[in-house]
């Protein structure tokens, strides 16, 4: 005997349902949250339950279960009206006023040192622009990556959602655009980074911290017209590239400016 439950999913947790299951019989949609009819054939945990349906764990923070804030190890029952709510909800309170929620999701860390996959190669090289330890390898296998992010508290961005649900990933999120240009001001919208920028302390190449010197320390380095107009350098402790005030430096500064002024 089967058992139907219903599954809300609000806001952007939405996006993970196939159109395969957003077609299933009870379907609901509106611009704030998809609701399915699911046949549960079998007992199992609510966080089993809510990524077989395609939503990592890492993407949910609080689960409420008939009315009642529930964790990830809730074992979901026939008849059960699941709602399932993303990081910085905002229909949360307003379905829920006044009521205390148990967060899946725990605290980001303090520092905000990430690990990316293959894919998102710009935008390893944007967040350290901005100044944040960014791990990247243009060749990096799924298990690695998981690995390192549970031994070393990073937070994984990715592309594969299926990355995303390994047990050992704790903190982790699924970049939503492929647009190039877009990903960086949706993860510092998703981790609200704003306040936390430290612009041109690292290495856009090798993520090592960069410093001040002296021209002519490195004035070698230098094609001869460089060294002719411009004056202040800084150079990368682990990889010793050096970084001027060029063209460059305006256009990423108009980038920085624009996060800079973004609306949160």
């Amino acid at each position: 005997m089967t058992q139907q439950v219903k599954i809300s999913f609000y806001e952007a947790l939405k996006d993970f349902i196939t159109a395969d299951e957003s077609a299933l019989p009870g379907e609901k949609a509106n611009d704030y949250h998809r609701v399915i009819c699911h046949q549960l054939k079998q007992q199992r945990s609510v966080k089993d339950l809510v990524e077989s349906l395609g939503v990592p764990h890492t993407e949910v923070d609080v689960i409420v279960v008939n009315d009642k804030s529930v964790d990830f190890d809730y074992l979901v029952n026939r008849g059960d009206e699941i709602e399932v709510y993303p990081v910085h909800s905002n229909c949360l309170n307003n379905n829920h006023a006044g009521q205390s929620f148990l967060h899946c999701v725990p605290d980001d860390p303090d520092d905000y040192r990430f690990i990316l996959d293959v894919h998102l190669g710009r935008l390893a090289s944007y967040l350290r622009m901005l100044g944040f330890d960014v791990l990247y390898k243009n060749q990096c296998d799924d298990e690695e990556l998981a690995e390192t992010s549970s031994q070393q508290n990073r937070i994984l961005l990715t592309c594969d959602r299926l990355l995303l649900m390994r047990k050992i990933v704790k903190y982790g999120y699924f970049v939503r655009t492929r647009n190039i240009d877009e990903q960086l001001p949706e993860v510092v919208k998703r981790y609200r980074l704003q306040q936390k920028l430290r612009p041109f302390t690292r290495c856009m190449s090798c993520n090592g911290i960069t410093h001040a010197v002296d021209k002519t320390a490195i004035e070698h380095l230098l094609e001869p017209g460089t060294g002719k107009y411009y004056d202040e350098f800084y150079q990368c402790d682990s990889c010793q590239k050096v970084y001027w005030r060029g063209n460059h430096f305006n256009r990423m500064q108009s980038i920085i400016d624009r996060i800079r002024n973004q609306r949160t």
